[in-house]
């Protein structure tokens, strides 16, 4: 829950706001669940959960969303939904929320990394190829 200062964001933040707008963009504005979100309390929040909690409900949220997606076919990507007040095609609303999502988790990375350093490490450069850590062995990166 720590701040540079006053007007950002603490990595606590950044999660409850990645688990609310992946819910209201995708969950609720393609697949139509009802919309609980209440944005302004996820960047007021200065302590709350601990970081198990909100990455477990972050990867519910997300395992939701990818349940949406695929069941969208090419016609209902051409669908416009309101969401957030705006009207938005379906397509629109995916592609916002994998770029939204990139976004707040490079500013995650590089918070992780400025308070503890080193720790953070995506892959492995020995013999100078860089092999992800992320798979496990015998994995592929292709979905």
């Amino acid at each position: 829950w720590w701040r540079a200062n006053a007007s950002s964001n603490s990595i606590g933040n950044l999660l409850l706001h990645l688990t609310g707008n992946v819910q209201q963009w995708i969950v609720t504005g393609v697949g139509g669940a009802p919309d609980v979100r209440d944005r302004d309390a996820e960047f007021a929040a200065k302590d709350g959960v601990d970081a198990e909690h909100l990455l477990r409900s972050l990867e519910a949220t997300c395992r939701d969303a990818v349940a949406v997606i695929a069941a969208l076919d090419s016609a209902t990507l051409a669908e416009v939904r309101p969401i957030q007040g705006r009207q938005t095609s379906v397509f629109s609303a995916v592609y916002h929320v994998v770029e939204h999502f990139a976004g707040h988790t490079g500013q995650i990375i590089l918070l992780a990394k400025m308070l503890v350093p080193d720790t953070v490490r995506f892959y492995d450069d020995t013999g100078g190829l860089a092999r992800p850590l992320f798979l496990a062995d015998g994995d592929s990166d292709i979905a």
